[in-house]
């Protein structure tokens, strides 16, 4: 790819006059709209061998006008330069098409896969956490999406699970469109996962802004939430960078992925004043004492998973440092049978997270410090603050007996009445057909466990 200089917008070699020249994804979600009005460029007549340099206009959007077939195969708009052989993308740090995106809400992709082991064996694979009525009521999926309600349209709502969940997910009967859950064949891990949303997205608006969020996180303030989704679309938008959450750790916790927050980033108009900071670096799960020297620091924030870009952004990345995704991007189907596409090419991806194959590796991301309560949930200790508890210690979703007995977690599907004697810091959870005990500083190798259990218990 060219450097673009100062016009934001770059081609590497295309000068097809015939195909429009100057760079553009085409076909499906390929037909990647990100071309300039290029001052008559249409009739340029560039020649073989000359590079097209795409001017922007006014600092900012991409075109408008429909999109209509070229003799050359490839999509054309009136205007516009396009391009079956090139890509043509904002250069890092300039805007996409912000005219027309602001005007327009996002896509939020929504991760509901999981393997269901941590809350085992209440959690099974065909009933991962976000499954779960944890909580009592909705599951923590079904919560997930009712918070972006009156942020985005239904329709803009994308759920991705995976094959063993999808019947799980379809029976929460969530309040978006039906064609709007998919589930992935295979697990590949989050880069794969996000660059199946990509392309999901680009086949119906190419030049939209999306956001990602995990579908099993405990969030109470919906406001508060859609405030910082919000701030975090206008700094993707007026950036063209990747964004990133970033939660105020309330300890010192070893479990969680860690984002190093560096100087304030100024944005413009109604997001002049919010908290978006460049990122330093990121972190993987530190040592408890490491992790507690990142909360004496205080610039260090949780990676809570939720990222917001324009769509020309996360391609750029993944063109410059996970190519294969893009090019599975590109290949997405124009209609036709997409799950029979996703079956043959998806297993084929390489198994690696998003934080590897693209945030660790991008020249400058963007942090936004998160205004809402959020908890990961990620193991039975985490659920018992959330239950009703005694003088003790004790936390229990069922009615509960107890005698010279302290800190212990009670789980009850049936909502058995159980009782205590002389015991301390255990894990209960009853299930139909199991029943989990063990100490609470045990709870994360539940997992462990699995393996040596019957099938019909996964």
């Amino acid at each position: 790819m060219g450097d673009g200089g100062d016009d934001g917008w770059y081609c590497q070699e295309c000068a097809n006059a015939e195909k429009g020249g100057g760079g553009g994804f085409l076909g499906g979600a390929s037909d990647f709209a990100g071309q300039q009005e290029a001052d008559g460029a249409a009739d340029s007549g560039l020649g073989d061998g000359q590079e097209a340099v795409l001017k922007r206009v006014g600092g900012f959007s991409v075109g408008q006008g429909d999109l209509s077939m070229s003799e050359g195969g490839g999509f054309a708009r009136s205007g516009f330069l396009a391009c079956e052989e090139n890509t043509a993308f904002p250069a890092a740090g300039e805007t996409l098409g912000r005219r027309e995106t602001m005007n327009r809400p996002p896509y939020v992709l929504v991760l509901a896969g999981g393997s269901g082991e941590r809350f085992w064996p209440l959690s099974r694979k065909t009933r991962p956490k976000q499954l779960l009525s944890l909580f009592g009521g909705e599951s923590l999926l079904g919560q997930t999406v009712a918070r972006l309600e009156g942020f985005v349209p239904a329709e803009n709502v994308l759920v991705l699970t995976n094959a063993e969940q999808e019947a799980g997910v379809r029976a929460l009967g969530l309040p978006i469109p039906a064609e709007n859950i998919l589930a992935e064949p295979s697990k590949r891990d989050t880069a794969p996962a996000i660059a199946l949303g990509v392309g999901w997205v680009a086949a119906r608006d190419p030049k939209a802004t999306m956001l990602v969020l995990p579908a099993d996180h405990l969030i109470r303030d919906r406001a508060a939430f859609q405030r910082t989704l919000g701030l975090a679309v206008e700094a993707a938008e007026q950036t063209g960078e990747l964004v990133t959450i970033g939660i105020q750790p309330t300890w010192a916790c070893p479990s969680f992925g860690y984002v190093e927050q560096g100087g304030r980033v100024e944005l413009s108009g109604a997001a002049a004043d919010g908290p978006v900071y460049e990122v330093r670096r990121f972190r993987e799960k530190p040592s408890e004492e490491v992790a507690a020297e990142f909360l004496k620091q205080g610039n260090f924030r949780w990676n809570a998973g939720i990222f917001a870009w324009t769509l020309a952004a996360v391609r750029r990345g993944f063109m410059k440092h996970a190519p294969e995704l893009e090019e599975f991007i590109q290949g997405w189907p124009q209609g036709g049978d997409v799950r029979g596409w996703l079956a043959q090419v998806f297993p084929t991806l390489p198994k690696i997270s998003v934080d590897y194959a693209l945030l660790e590796k991008a020249g400058r991301v963007l942090m936004v410090e998160a205004g809402f309560d959020w908890d990961d949930v990620g193991s039975w200790t985490a659920l018992g603050k959330y239950l009703p508890g005694d003088t003790e210690g004790n936390a229990a979703n069922c009615p509960l007996h107890v005698l010279e007995a302290g800190g212990n977690l009670v789980f009850s599907e049936q909502k058995t009445t159980v009782t205590l004697l002389g015991v301390s810091d255990l894990i209960i959870v009853q299930t139909g057909d199991a029943l989990l005990v063990c100490s609470r500083k045990d709870a994360e190798k539940v997992k462990h466990l699995l393996p040596q259990l019957p099938a019909e218990l996964l």
